[in-house]
């Protein structure tokens, strides 16, 4: 035999992905509950898509077609198809409504959520999977369902306990975007990968600023860690007028008084304070500034009808406001975009104040589902970031980070009396939480499968488990026809007591209960009902 030391394989998680632990989990679970009541209370239905799809049917941004692994994860299957896993659900659900047209109720609403997958340089906030919960309306051309979409974003915000002040939603028109690229040359499919380029470096506007933004349009930008990123080549006169679009604080000058009920108070990029301006007025600026083609024109006149549409519902109080600087990053949006941006301050690495930023975005794309059809099939929706916008709410403590509550332990002291021990499991699994409700919740129960040998590891696994109560029946409780019962709730109250104090004494009464072998369902319900655990 060789005398080399066998190498152990290293546990290593790859970049850009992440394990989740129980208390990470129940807090998303709770948060996706929040966010599909509300989704649910706008007339959303629930449907599901695979992860995988066939690439061709992902569209026609993705880069490389005889080998589509650049910001995809891909693979050839044994017919010699590409299959890629989703690197968002909007094209999967065009797959799916272009597959089931027939029997499809229209305008179809519906919701998703899931994992989805980027093949992208993972970095701080940048995540190779990520969950993503989205809704969206198919069949409807009109501006009102790109308004309910933006209203439905700011309800689901405030459900999730992040207070109106805090957040924005922010809309603006990739025909206004559109039409002033085609005035600059940028028109037409032959600039399809030109035009791409120029959206992507916009998106980066939040991040990068005006000037990282002028460089990403030019001949490219190098950032911290030495990659260079080839840009837009754009010429100056060309990036000046792409930027300007970015830049209302160098418009024409916007009224300073509330002269109308249209009117929102709001901060826009690059302002030292906030201004109340008329919502009429601002889209008679962007008219001057840009609506010199048709096509932006088009995009003008929808964003003026969503602002009418959504001060009808009273959310023109800076929770919905135009922000010509919202571009979004994939290329098959057609018409209005949104984002949805939390603002208030946290620290980044350095300790230096900065704007949390989106968690949540979407628009409007009519020509996705046309790929299949080869018909116009108008659609909009709205994607929020479950991962990036359960950081959000962890750092304004509107998350519950302890998991769920564990199950009831029941201990093992004799090796021979397994089966004994797994009958009282089985007894409190078959039993409803509430004796009232027998078709309610069951409670959750365990039998420890660990070595018995050491009692105190017993303990010390129902402790970690978040058991909240043990079950213990040595020999002498079996010979009595009894049972004792660990409150690990109390107990843990306990150890924080004085000891000998009446509180301390008190409390040690309720910790550890001897009944009666047949009321041990009646006990463990009494635990379980002065703490208050349920399980759903």
């Amino acid at each position: 035999m060789s005398g080399e030391k066998k190498k152990k394989l290293k546990a290593r998680l790859p970049r850009g992905l992440s394990d989740r632990g129980p208390a990470e989990m129940a807090a998303t679970q709770r948060m996706i509950e929040k966010i599909r009541e509300v989704y649910e209370r706008y007339g959303f239905e629930p449907i599901e898509t695979p992860a995988f799809e066939y690439t061709d049917a992902l569209g026609k941004f993705l880069p490389d077609q005889d080998r589509p692994n650049e910001g995809v994860f891909s693979f050839q299957d044994d017919d010699e198809q590409w299959l890629s896993l989703r690197y968002d659900l909007t094209a999967p659900l065009a797959r799916y409504v272009a597959e089931n047209f027939q029997s499809l109720a229209l305008p179809f609403r519906s919701y998703r959520y899931g994992w989805v997958f980027r093949n992208e340089k993972p970095g701080p906030g940048r995540f190779r999977q990520f969950m993503q919960f989205d809704a969206d309306t198919v069949g409807s051309a009109s501006p009102a369902a790109d308004a309910e979409m933006c209203m439905m974003a700011a309800d689901t915000m405030e459900a999730l306990g992040i207070p109106r002040g805090s957040y924005v939603v922010k809309v603006n028109n990739r025909k206004v975007l559109d039409g002033l690229l085609e005035s600059i040359g940028l028109g037409g499919v032959e600039n399809t990968g030109q035009r791409l380029t120029v959206l992507r470096a916009i998106d980066k506007y939040d991040r990068l600023g005006i000037e990282g933004v002028r460089l990403l349009l030019g001949e490219g930008r190098k950032d911290e860690s030495g990659d260079f990123t080839k840009g837009a080549g754009l010429q100056g006169r060309e990036i000046d007028a792409v930027t300007l679009l970015l830049q209302p604080t160098v418009w024409p000058e916007l009224p300073d008084t509330d002269f109308s009920r249209d009117s929102v108070r709001r901060k826009l990029p690059g302002a030292s304070k906030p201004i109340v301006y008329s919502h009429s007025a601002f889209m008679d600026n962007m008219r001057r500034m840009f609506g010199h083609s048709k096509l932006a024109q088009e995009g003008i006149e929808t964003l003026y009808e969503i602002g009418v549409l959504t001060a009808a519902s009273h959310y023109n109080d800076g929770r919905i406001v135009i922000d010509p600087s919202i571009v979004r990053g994939l290329e098959y949006y057609t018409g209005p975009v949104f984002e949805v941006e939390l603002t208030f301050p946290i620290e980044d690495e350095d300790g230096r104040p900065v704007q949390f930023g989106s968690v949540g975005g979407g628009g409007r794309y009519d020509g996705l589902v046309a790929r299949f059809r080869g018909e116009q099939v108008p659609a909009t929706g709205f994607s929020i970031g479950v991962s990036r916008l359960l950081a959000a709410l962890k750092h304004l403590g509107k998350t519950e980070e302890k998991p769920a509550p564990g199950p009831v332990v029941v201990t093992v002291f004799d090796r021979d009396r397994i089966a004994d021990y797994q009958r009282m499991v089985q007894q409190l699994r078959d039993a409803p939480l509430d004796p009232e409700k027998p078709d309610g919740p069951r409670i959750r129960a365990e039998l420890y499968l660990g070595n018995p040998r050491n009692f105190a590891n017993q303990l010390k696994y129902a402790d970690r488990r978040n058991a909240p109560c043990v079950v213990i029946q040595g020999s002498d409780e079996r010979q009595s026809g009894v049972v004792q019962i660990k409150d690990l709730i109390v107990g843990a109250e306990l150890a924080k007591l004085e000891k000998g104090r009446e509180a301390h004494l008190q409390r040690q009464a309720e910790a550890q209960r001897q009944v009666p072998e047949s009321e041990l369902l009646d006990a463990v319900r009494a635990v379980l009902n002065r703490h208050g655990v349920t399980w759903k």
